[in-house]
């Protein structure tokens, strides 16, 4: 396979995309970790439709 400038940096754009995608869901799961589900406010519904 030939080998160019444009193939190279694009393999290291896709690299850095997905980089930064696994770098954003392991914040959400260390944030999720953290706060979890207890701190979440109950909202008290009526069961009235609006």
């Amino acid at each position: 396979m030939y080998m160019d400038a444009v193939v190279i940096a694009g393999i290291v754009t896709v690299l850095l995309i997905v980089g930064f995608f696994v770098g954003v869901g392991v914040f959400v799961m260390k944030d999720q970790k953290a706060h979890g589900p207890q701190s979440r406010k109950k909202e008290k519904h009526s069961g009235k439709p609006v």
